[in-house]
C-alpha cells in the first residue's frame, strides 16, 4: 500500500490553504502602501485647507459629470483662496491652485507634467510633446520648433479658410430649412479637415462624407474613457483597466485612431520614396508639419524613430482639432449670447475684408475687437480647464506656504479665468478687458488659455502672451 493511499492529500483545499494567506498578505501589502501615501499626502497638504474629502473616495463623489463640476470648483476657489487640496481615490492628492500669484510660481520653472493623470494618454498618444519631459521633451520640441515658423503658417490660412466655406455651405442648407443641428460635430469635421490639410497635405473630405467620421468617434470615445480612468481609482491599475469593459473599449478606439496615423504615415512616405527613385524634385507651396517629422535631424543628425514620428502625429491630429473644435464652438456660443459684440465683429471683419471673400494672413492685425472677444471666450471658457505639474524639488509659494518634491500641482486655468479678485465681473462677457490699458492693470499669469512659460509654444507665446 502506498503512503498516499494510507494518507490521501486534498490538494483543492490544499490550494485553497496556501492562496488565502498569499491574497491576504498582498491586500496588507497594497492597503500599507496606500496609507503611507495617504499620510505623506496629508502632510503635505496640511498647510492648504480644502472642502471635506471622503476617506476612501477623496472628492471623486463630488464630481457627477452632469455640466456642473466646473461650478463646484469654483464654488471651492470662492471658499479656499489662492489653493486647496483635491483627493482622488485614498492616496492621490493634488493641489489645486487657482491664483495668478500660485501659478506665476509653477509656470516659471522646468518642472514637468505629472506621471499620473497624463500617463493615461500615453497608450494612446504615445511618449509625444503633450507627456514626454526632460531631455527627449526638449529634444523634440526643438526638432519641431520650425513647423511654427510664421513662413510655414502664413500658406495655411487659406487652407483653413477652404475648410471652412465648406462647412459654412453644410450651414446654409440647415438655415434654409430652419433645422437645429449640433454645431460642435461641424467644427470638429472643419478643424480636422484643416489639420488634415495643412500639417499632413491630405484632402481627407471628412466633412462631405456620410456618416459619423470614425476618428472624431474614437478621440470622443478616448477623451471620455481617459476622463473616467482618472475618476475611478481601481482603474488606476493597468491590470484592472485592461480586463474591464472599458478598457476594451479604450484599445478598440485606440487602434482606430493609430490605423488613422498610421495611414497619413504611410501614403506620405510612398510619396517620398516615388519621388526619390524617380528623381522628382516635389515643388510644394508650403513645407506641412509631416514634412518637417521626417526630416527633422538634431546636431548628431539623428532623426526622430519611427514610433516618435507617430506618437507627434498622433498628438498633434488630437490637439490640432479637438480643442480648436471647442474654442471654437465656445466663441460662436458667447457670440451668439452677445449679439450686440456679434454685429462690431461682423462690421469689423466686413470692414478688414474689403470686398474680398477670404482673410488673408495680412488682415488679421485688423480685427482688434474681434480679437478681443476671441480672448474674452478662451478667458470664460477655455478649452483646456486645467493642467497639472510635478514637483522635482520643493516649492515656495509667495506666501511663504511650501509643497515638497514629489507634490503634484493642478493648475485650474477656469479658476484662475473665473476669480473674482482677479476680474470684475467675471461671468460677464466684456471684451474690453483685454484693450491694452486694461491688461497692463493685470498681472500677466490672470489670462493663460494656452499655459504659460518654458512649455507654452513659441507661436502661442506671440499670439497670446500672458496678460
Amino acid at each position: 500500500m502506498q503512503l498516499y493511499e494510507i494518507f490521501p492529500l486534498n490538494l483543492e483545499a490544499l490550494s485553497i490553504n496556501h492562496a488565502f494567506p498569499l491574497a491576504l498578505l498582498v491586500c496588507l501589502v497594497i492597503v500599507d502602501r496606500l496609507m503611507t501615501m495617504k499620510r505623506r499626502g496629508m502632510r503635505t497638504m496640511e498647510p492648504f485647507p480644502g472642502p471635506p474629502a471622503h476617506w476612501l473616495f477623496g472628492h471623486v463623489k463630488e464630481f457627477h459629470q452632469d455640466g456642473h463640476d466646473l461650478e463646484k470648483i469654483i464654488m471651492w476657489c470662492e471658499q479656499y483662496p489662492f489653493a486647496f487640496p483635491l483627493w482622488f481615490g485614498p492616496s492621490l492628492s493634488i493641489l489645486n491652485i487657482h491664483h495668478p500669484s500660485y501659478v506665476k510660481t509653477i509656470l516659471t520653472t522646468t518642472e514637468p507634467k505629472d506621471d499620473y493623470a497624463y500617463k493615461f494618454f500615453i497608450p494612446w498618444l504615445g511618449d509625444g510633446l503633450l507627456v514626454s519631459a526632460g531631455q527627449k521633451w526638449f529634444r523634440h520640441r526643438r526638432l519641431l520648433t520650425p513647423g511654427f515658423h510664421y513662413d510655414v503658417l502664413k500658406p495655411y490660412v487659406k487652407l483653413i479658410s477652404d475648410s471652412t466655406k465648406v462647412m459654412l455651405d453644410k450651414w446654409e442648407l440647415y438655415a434654409k430649412s430652419e433645422e437645429s443641428f449640433e454645431l460642435f460635430k461641424h467644427v470638429s469635421l472643419m478643424t480636422l479637415d484643416s489639420i488634415m490639410k495643412c500639417a499632413f497635405s491630405c484632402n481627407s473630405n471628412c466633412q462631405t462624407d456620410s456618416g459619423t467620421n470614425p476618428y472624431i468617434q474614437a478621440v470622443f470615445d478616448l477623451c471620455h474613457l481617459v476622463n473616467l480612468r482618472f475618476r475611478v481609482f481601481p482603474y488606476h491599475s493597468k491590470a484592472i483597466f485592461h480586463l474591464s469593459p472599458h478598457g476594451y473599449k479604450f484599445r478598440k478606439a485606440a487602434g482606430m485612431a493609430h490605423n488613422h496615423t498610421a495611414e497619413v504615415i504611410r501614403k506620405r512616405k510612398e510619396v517620398l520614396k516615388m519621388e526619390k527613385e524617380q528623381g522628382i524634385v516635389k515643388n510644394k507651396r508650403y513645407l506641412d508639419f509631416l514634412d518637417i517629422l521626417l526630416s527633422a535631424r538634431d546636431e548628431n543628425q539623428q532623426g526622430l524613430s519611427d514610433e516618435d514620428i507617430r506618437a507627434e502625429v498622433d498628438t498633434f491630429m488630437f490637439e490640432g482639432h479637438d480643442t480648436t473644435a471647442s474654442g471654437i464652438s465656445w466663441i460662436f456660443y458667447n457670440l451668439a449670447c452677445n449679439p450686440e459684440h456679434q454685429e462690431k465683429c461682423r462690421e469689423e471683419i466686413l470692414r478688414a475684408l474689403d470686398g474680398k471673400d477670404t482673410l488673408e494672413w495680412e488682415d488679421l492685425n485688423k480685427i482688434p475687437y474681434t480679437t478681443m472677444c476671441i480672448k474674452e471666450s478662451l478667458r470664460l471658457c477655455p478649452p483646456v480647464p486645467g493642467i497639472s505639474r510635478k514637483l522635482t524639488k520643493p516649492l515656495t509659494f509667495f506666501d511663504g506656504r511650501t509643497v515638497p518634491e514629489g507634490c503634484t500641482i493642478g493648475v485650474s486655468i477656469y479658476g484662475i479665468h473665473l476669480n473674482a479678485t482677479v476680474w470684475e465681473n467675471p461671468y460677464v462677457f466684456d471684451p474690453l478687458r483685454f484693450l491694452p490699458e486694461n491688461t497692463a492693470k493685470r498681472s500677466p499669469h490672470a489670462f493663460v488659455p494656452f499655459s504659460a512659460g518654458p512649455r507654452k509654444g513659441k507661436f502661442f507665446k506671440e499670439l497670446f502672451p500672458v496678460q
